[in-house]
């Protein structure tokens, strides 16, 4: 028996059967395509199939499919599409719960096959269904396999979040905006905006205009509708800084009213958005509560909630995984290298998988060099001893960290320093 590995998972190496038809779709938004090929890439269908995105349309296709099958005697169904998007997703449930065997497609695969029928870069919905069959055919596909409910609910929080972290990132860039026309001395005073005494100034006098005539007492007066303790001595102190930077700012005065109602708005979304942040959060607490495997990974120092549910709603059960290389691989974390002859070129990352799963497990990594004393141990030897660009010695603690999660979960251990590293057994 032989496996291939592709996205990080070892998939076995079936030959597709002579009594099997081979049905690959190309997936829109309302309105699917079908064809429909023997093992040698024949096709069986006088014309293409269009159906819609709904029951009917998913109905259409399994009576397109049944004939296809009485037809030409054919005993099994294997159908393949793309995972791209997300219009390819409830079609590939419900024929998966009817008990069809569903295949998964690389789209880059398919990509650069589309010229090995026809000669020719030209391209049509038709044409795509019939290359992801051929591609079917020559065994370049993944089982699509349905991850339980608790892995699937973590996934879509994380992409939830996901969202409203990049929107609250682009509110703090506007805010921060507004503040460089209309204060740009304003950071001098609190350098970080989002601090209960910087909302509350924001909210109560954000123009230099209605500061410069204030005194101290009227300042922290203000802040007080805002915000429990905002007097005291980091109180008068930030007050006095606050009014003097006001006198002499520069910031422009024009349109003010306006530009008010404009910061107004945006805090209000701002802090509405951190109010639902923190509530998502408490939801990943709880859905960790209920894998296993989430409690082993906490034992790695520094590998907190967030870095957590974002490796398992990328990556599914980590059980699914015999060695790290296949983390790495699903991640689009393995490396590429273009030779030829005796020219040889860069090596670089595939960037080939998934891209959340990518960024999240290099934050992670970046962490651990911070606050894990094994990870910043072995990056100091990688760097001072090993002679290692930061960089590199980032990338390689990453692939380390990736057999570290594959390991225990494996094995069902916490994380054990004395395993991990030599060197840091010797520091210690």
């Amino acid at each position: 028996m032989k496996f291939k590995q592709i996205n990080g998972q070892n998939q076995r190496i079936e030959r597709i059967s002579p009594t099997q038809l081979v049905v690959g779709i190309d997936m829109a938004k309302e309105i699917h395509v079908a064809q429909a090929t023997n093992f040698r890439g024949i096709v069986l269908a006088k014309r293409h199939l269009t159906f819609k995105n709904a029951i009917e349309g998913y109905e259409k296709l399994q009576r397109w499919m049944d004939e296809l099958q009485q037809k030409h005697r054919l005993k099994t169904v294997i159908i393949g599409m793309e995972p791209t998007g997300h219009y390819w997703w409830n079609l590939a449930n419900w024929l998966a719960n009817k008990g069809i065997n569903v295949v998964l497609v690389n789209p880059a695969t398919t990509k650069r096959n589309k010229e090995n029928r026809d000669n020719s870069p030209s391209k049509s919905d038709p044409k795509d269904a019939l290359v992801i069959a051929d591609v079917v055919c020559r065994g370049y596909y993944y089982d699509y396999t349905r991850q339980t409910s608790v892995f699937q609910r973590l996934r879509t929080v994380m992409s939830d979040r996901e969202f409203w972290v990049t929107h609250s990132v682009r509110l703090q860039n506007r805010i921060i905006r507004w503040l460089d026309i209309r204060f740009p001395e304003y950071t001098s005073v609190f350098k970080d905006w989002t601090c209960p005494r910087s909302l509350a100034t924001l909210k109560h006098f954000p123009s230099p205009l209605e500061i410069e005539s204030l005194s101290v007492s009227e300042v922290i007066t203000g802040w007080r509708e805002h915000m429990q303790r905002a007097g005291g001595s980091t109180g008068m102190e930030k007050a006095a800084q606050l009014i003097a930077q006001a006198k002499k700012s520069v910031g422009d005065t024009t349109a003010l009213s306006e530009a008010k109602q404009d910061l107004e708005r945006l805090l209000k979304e701002y802090e509405s958005i951190v109010e639902m942040l923190e509530k998502m959060e408490q939801e990943v607490w709880k859905l960790l509560d209920e894998i296993p495997m989430a409690q082993q990974l906490r034992s790695v120092k520094g590998l907190g909630t967030i870095f957590i549910a974002a490796i398992l709603s990328g990556a599914g059960d980590l059980k699914q995984y015999a060695h790290g290389r296949q983390l790495l691989r699903k991640a689009g974390l393995n490396l590429a290298e273009s030779m030829s002859g005796k020219r040889k070129g860069q090596i670089m990352l595939s960037k080939r998988g998934d891209a959340k799963l990518r960024k999240y497990l290099y934050l992670a990594t970046i962490t651990l060099v911070g606050t894990n004393p094994v990870f910043r141990q072995m990056h100091e030897n990688n760097v001072q001893v090993k002679k290692m660009k930061k960089q590199q010695s980032i990338f390689k603690l990453l692939g380390k960290l990736a057999r570290i999660l594959i390991g225990i979960v494996g094995r069902g251990e916490p994380f054990s320093p004395e395993k991990v590293s030599p060197v840091f057994i010797e520091a210690a």
